[in-house]
């Protein structure tokens, strides 16, 4: 692990490999670990940086709120740090939201988009403040077992990554949760987004309660030749639960978009 102090934030990364830049962002409440069991299955010649989020895991919180536009440029600001250019970024959730903002910001950071169970608007403000005044005043216990409900299929609650899940988030600073909440609820990147013009790829968990496929593809399609896959039998965290799945689909993506050489992504099910 190491830090990046960037002014008014410190931002806890990862930095592994030699090669193409691929950027990894999670989702809200969560922390770099979620990429874990996909990391080992990633194909030779990437270096891969994974951060936390403001406010989350290793990484600083400067104010009791932020913006979309603060955690854009967190982003943007340790790419810089890293002379990473070319990158694809892949998000998650909240992650995916920084995704799109960035690469509207700065295409010559970003040549290619993985958005995972992410959308280019997320709920209603009235949801994110009450959210955010829940964890505020109950802690992360207050708002854990509805979140998994959402991430996770019933049959999948008391599974391994399940289990996982729920660690990351009782271990989320309910501030930090708090704040994140306040920047999704002035998020609308529905017209930004649907100006992108580069390779995109999106992925959703088939059972996905938090980001429901619908609204998904709902935001890639903005994106003229995007592709979207769908993933069977999983959630909201598909690099959780099926991670050789989720590592094939991204990997194919890499390939198919020149980042590294091989065989692009199989064909979509019919």
């Amino acid at each position: 692990m190491a830090r990046a102090d960037l002014g008014d934030v410190g931002l806890n990364y990862r930095d592994t490999g030699r090669g193409a830049p691929l950027v990894l962002a999670h989702g809200l409440g969560l922390d770099l670990r979620i990429w874990d069991a996909v990391l080992p299955l990633l194909p030779a010649g990437l270096r891969v940086i994974s951060y936390d989020l403001r406010g989350h895991g290793g990484s600083t919180l400067p104010d009791a709120t932020c913006t979309m536009g603060a955690m854009i440029r967190d982003a943007e600001q340790l790419l810089d740090h890293l002379n990473i250019r070319d990158a694809v970024f892949l998000g998650l959730g909240l992650g995916g939201m920084v995704a799109q903002g960035l690469a509207v910001k700065r295409l010559d950071q970003i040549r290619a988009l993985v958005l995972c169970g992410t959308a280019a608007k997320l709920g209603t403000q009235t949801i994110w403040q009450k959210r955010a005044e829940a964890v505020q005043t109950g802690g992360m216990d207050a708002i854990a077992a509805e979140t998994l409900k959402r991430w996770f299929a019933p049959k999948a609650l008391q599974s391994k990554p399940a289990k996982q899940a729920r660690d990351m988030l009782f271990a989320a600073s309910p501030d930090g949760y708090a704040a994140a909440c306040h920047a999704i609820s002035g998020t609308d990147f529905y017209t930004p987004t649907s100006g992108l013009r580069l390779p995109v790829l999106g992925i959703c968990g088939a059972e996905d309660r938090a980001t429901p496929p619908d609204l998904v593809r709902e935001t890639v399609e903005l994106i003229p030749g995007a592709d979207m896959r769908l993933m069977r039998r999983t959630g909201h965290l598909p690099c959780l639960e099926q991670p050789e799945e989720f590592a094939a689909l991204l990997t194919g993506f890499l390939n198919a978009t020149g980042h590294i050489s091989g065989k692009g992504l199989p064909p979509k099910l019919t």
